[in-house]
């Protein structure tokens, strides 16, 4: 049986709202005209999925994993095992992913943090307005309340 068979009889036991749930998680539904999106929320969220595993690395700067990280290394280690390529600095992952407003944000979403128009900073979007991160020297990867307003959001394409 394939997952499209499986979906009709799923929908009814667990509702409309629930497969497309399972679709944005990484489930194996496919519904018709949500690729795209379902695809980049499968990468996203597979992508936080594997930041959080790294919870209690040590922050090292320049590190891209797999045991410590700086914040641009543990976005892009995260992406890359999630089957997505991201460049190396927090202002070139900025440069290359669709840009977003917090309204419309979704777990899974890069979170860049900015002074004027320097991105300085990034992160991966938990949600209810939490991140996960390597913060800083001396630091462990963690989820943390985002603590300012001068943040932007990036979806990767």
């Amino acid at each position: 049986m394939t997952a499209l068979n499986r979906v009709p009889s799923l929908m009814v036991r667990a509702g409309t709202a629930s497969a497309l749930t399972i679709a944005a998680v990484g489930g194996s539904i496919v519904a018709p005209g949500f690729s795209s999106e379902a695809s980049a929320a499968t990468h996203g969220t597979k992508a936080l999925q594997i930041a959080a595993s790294k919870k209690g690395s040590p922050y090292k700067y320049g590190a891209t994993g797999p045991h410590r990280f700086d914040c641009s290394g543990l976005t892009l280690y995260s992406f890359k095992k999630a089957g997505k390529k991201l460049p190396r600095t927090a202002a070139q992952q900025y440069n290359k992913t669709r840009h977003i407003s917090s309204k419309n944000r979704k777990a899974g979403d890069l979170v860049f943090f900015h002074s004027g128009s320097n991105v300085y900073h990034v992160g991966i979007y938990a949600g209810k307005n939490k991140l996960w991160h390597a913060p800083k020297s001396g630091d462990v990867v963690r989820l943390q309340k985002i603590w300012t307003k001068s943040v932007w959001y990036g979806r990767v394409k």
